[in-house]
């Protein structure tokens, strides 16, 4: 990445680039709906609310090792394999701090969420990747958070 994309990237804001209109589930619900919900919307991950407030997040992944994996049924509550550990950022925060967090804490989703802690959106690794326009670059960038590297701070 150059440092001209970097720098432009950085200037962006979360609310610039996130996914706005976001499924959600509540914890109430079974592995078997959201996994559906997943399914259907080709989405490996759905944000868990409260009242409109932001509670947890379920990955794929989850529903895989924490729900399958150790023998729970379809009808198992999601708030049972949810990831209740959440980084998130805020509206008006920089990408670049998106883009931190996925690489410091080996995620690849960051939920953007207001200052009263209703989720505004969130951010993929596919939306960082469709702010850059060179393939070569967005490979690289892609890999770089996947592994954890620091892209930002590459010579």
């Amino acid at each position: 990445m150059t440092e001209a994309e970097t720098s432009a990237i950085s200037r962006l804001r979360a609310s610039e680039i996130m996914t706005k209109n976001v499924r959600t589930a509540t914890r109430e619900m079974s592995l078997r709906d959201v996994a559906s919900m997943m399914r259907d919307g080709d989405m490996g991950a759905v944000p868990v609310v409260n009242d409109g407030k932001l509670i947890g997040i379920v990955t794929d992944r989850d529903i895989v090792v924490r729900g399958v994996a150790d023998g729970k049924s379809s009808d198992t509550a999601i708030g049972e394999v949810m990831t209740t550990e959440l980084f998130s950022v805020a509206p008006d925060d920089f990408v670049f701090e998106a883009i931190r967090l996925m690489g410091d804490k080996q995620v690849r989703r960051i939920p953007v969420v207001n200052a009263d802690g209703s989720l505004a959106g969130i951010i993929a690794m596919a939306d960082v990747a469709l702010e850059m326009e060179d393939e070569k670059e967005i490979a690289e960038t892609l890999e770089e958070i996947s592994s954890g590297a620091a892209f930002w701070g590459k010579n």
